[in-house]
Protein backbone atom coordinates (compact mmCIF):
# COMPACT_ATOMS: atom_id res chain seq x y z
CA UNK A 1 0.00 0.00 0.00
CA UNK A 2 2.56 2.48 0.86
CA UNK A 3 4.23 1.89 -2.64
CA UNK A 4 0.77 2.58 -4.29
CA UNK A 5 1.08 5.87 -2.08
CA UNK A 6 4.56 6.81 -3.02
CA UNK A 7 3.86 6.06 -6.66
CA UNK A 8 0.79 8.22 -6.88
CA UNK A 9 2.48 10.65 -5.13
CA UNK A 10 5.32 10.37 -7.87
CA UNK A 11 2.79 10.76 -10.58
CA UNK A 12 1.02 13.94 -9.07
CA UNK A 13 4.71 15.81 -8.54
CA UNK A 14 5.18 15.19 -12.11
CA UNK A 15 2.20 16.15 -13.42
CA UNK A 16 2.43 19.64 -11.09
CA UNK A 17 6.16 20.02 -12.53
CA UNK A 18 5.08 19.91 -15.66
CA UNK A 19 2.68 21.97 -15.91
CA UNK A 20 4.75 24.50 -13.78
CA UNK A 21 7.31 24.32 -16.72
CA UNK A 22 5.08 24.93 -19.29
CA UNK A 23 5.37 28.72 -20.50
CA UNK A 24 1.76 30.14 -21.84
CA UNK A 25 2.40 32.91 -24.67
CA UNK A 26 -0.04 35.35 -26.27
CA UNK A 27 -0.68 35.02 -29.91
CA UNK A 28 -2.39 37.23 -32.46
CA UNK A 29 -3.00 36.68 -36.47
CA UNK A 30 -0.02 36.59 -38.92
CA UNK A 31 -2.09 39.26 -40.17
CA UNK A 32 -1.81 41.46 -37.35
CA UNK A 33 0.65 44.18 -37.88
CA UNK A 34 1.82 43.68 -33.90
CA UNK A 35 4.72 42.36 -33.11
CA UNK A 36 5.21 42.42 -29.33
CA UNK A 37 3.29 43.30 -25.95
CA UNK A 38 3.71 43.82 -22.37
CA UNK A 39 2.11 41.78 -19.71
CA UNK A 40 -0.02 44.80 -18.57
CA UNK A 41 -1.12 45.60 -22.18
CA UNK A 42 -2.56 42.10 -22.52
CA UNK A 43 -3.83 42.62 -18.94
CA UNK A 44 -5.85 45.94 -20.81
CA UNK A 45 -7.38 43.67 -23.16
CA UNK A 46 -8.57 40.78 -21.75
CA UNK A 47 -9.56 42.43 -18.25
CA UNK A 48 -11.99 44.98 -20.54
CA UNK A 49 -10.05 47.98 -20.03
CA UNK A 50 -9.60 48.50 -23.93
CA UNK A 51 -11.14 47.27 -27.34
CA UNK A 52 -7.98 47.47 -29.66
CA UNK A 53 -7.77 43.84 -29.89
CA UNK A 54 -10.68 41.37 -29.41
CA UNK A 55 -9.96 38.83 -26.37
CA UNK A 56 -10.94 34.93 -26.93
CA UNK A 57 -10.68 33.02 -23.73
CA UNK A 58 -10.22 29.37 -22.87
CA UNK A 59 -12.65 27.73 -20.19
CA UNK A 60 -12.49 28.66 -16.45
CA UNK A 61 -11.41 25.66 -15.70
CA UNK A 62 -8.44 25.41 -17.64
CA UNK A 63 -4.41 25.84 -15.95
CA UNK A 64 -3.86 27.26 -19.06
CA UNK A 65 -6.58 30.05 -18.34
CA UNK A 66 -5.57 30.35 -14.44
CA UNK A 67 -1.92 30.62 -15.31
CA UNK A 68 -2.33 33.34 -17.66
CA UNK A 69 -4.56 35.31 -15.39
CA UNK A 70 -2.18 34.72 -12.60
CA UNK A 71 1.22 36.40 -14.59
CA UNK A 72 -0.44 39.51 -16.42
CA UNK A 73 -2.87 40.35 -13.66
CA UNK A 74 -2.23 38.79 -10.90
CA UNK A 75 -5.84 37.93 -10.70
CA UNK A 76 -7.55 34.59 -9.89
CA UNK A 77 -10.46 33.20 -12.68
CA UNK A 78 -12.96 33.80 -9.81
CA UNK A 79 -11.65 37.64 -9.79
CA UNK A 80 -12.00 37.84 -13.31
CA UNK A 81 -15.30 36.13 -13.55
CA UNK A 82 -16.48 38.51 -11.36
CA UNK A 83 -14.87 41.75 -13.04
CA UNK A 84 -16.71 40.88 -16.14
CA UNK A 85 -19.70 40.20 -14.61
CA UNK A 86 -19.74 43.68 -13.70
CA UNK A 87 -18.47 45.29 -16.79
CA UNK A 88 -21.41 43.39 -18.67
CA UNK A 89 -24.03 44.01 -15.55
CA UNK A 90 -23.01 47.87 -16.39
CA UNK A 91 -23.04 47.50 -20.24
CA UNK A 92 -19.77 48.96 -20.45
CA UNK A 93 -17.93 45.21 -22.39
CA UNK A 94 -18.96 42.05 -23.42
CA UNK A 95 -16.45 39.47 -21.90
CA UNK A 96 -13.80 37.22 -24.22
CA UNK A 97 -15.89 34.14 -26.34
CA UNK A 98 -14.77 31.27 -24.85
CA UNK A 99 -13.00 28.17 -26.88
CA UNK A 100 -12.60 24.78 -25.45
CA UNK A 101 -9.01 24.12 -26.11
CA UNK A 102 -5.91 25.51 -27.42
CA UNK A 103 -6.15 24.39 -30.98
CA UNK A 104 -9.81 26.08 -30.93
CA UNK A 105 -8.79 29.56 -30.03
CA UNK A 106 -5.67 29.15 -31.99
CA UNK A 107 -7.79 29.06 -35.59
CA UNK A 108 -10.03 31.75 -33.79
CA UNK A 109 -7.36 33.76 -33.66
CA UNK A 110 -5.61 33.20 -37.21
CA UNK A 111 -8.89 33.93 -39.11
CA UNK A 112 -9.24 37.36 -37.10
CA UNK A 113 -6.63 39.66 -37.45
CA UNK A 114 -8.03 41.67 -34.41
CA UNK A 115 -8.59 38.80 -32.40
CA UNK A 116 -5.76 38.12 -29.10
CA UNK A 117 -5.81 35.05 -27.53
CA UNK A 118 -3.12 32.87 -25.33
CA UNK A 119 -2.45 29.43 -25.49
CA UNK A 120 0.04 26.69 -24.13
CA UNK A 121 3.54 27.30 -25.80
CA UNK A 122 4.00 23.97 -26.93
CA UNK A 123 0.30 24.77 -28.91
CA UNK A 124 2.06 27.65 -31.25
CA UNK A 125 2.27 26.87 -34.84
CA UNK A 126 2.81 29.00 -38.03
CA UNK A 127 -0.42 29.91 -37.93
CA UNK A 128 0.04 32.53 -35.36
CA UNK A 129 2.15 34.80 -34.09
CA UNK A 130 3.67 34.89 -30.32
CA UNK A 131 3.15 37.99 -29.10
CA UNK A 132 4.19 37.65 -25.61
CA UNK A 133 5.87 34.51 -23.85
CA UNK A 134 4.91 34.00 -19.92
CA UNK A 135 7.44 32.04 -18.42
Amino acid sequence: MTSLKHTVALCLLAAFSGLAGAETVVIVSQKNPATRMFSEQAAQFFLGKSNLFTPVDLPENSPVRADFYHKVADKDTAQVKALWSKLVFTGKATPPKEYASDAEVKKAVAADPKAIGYISKASVDDSVKVILTLP
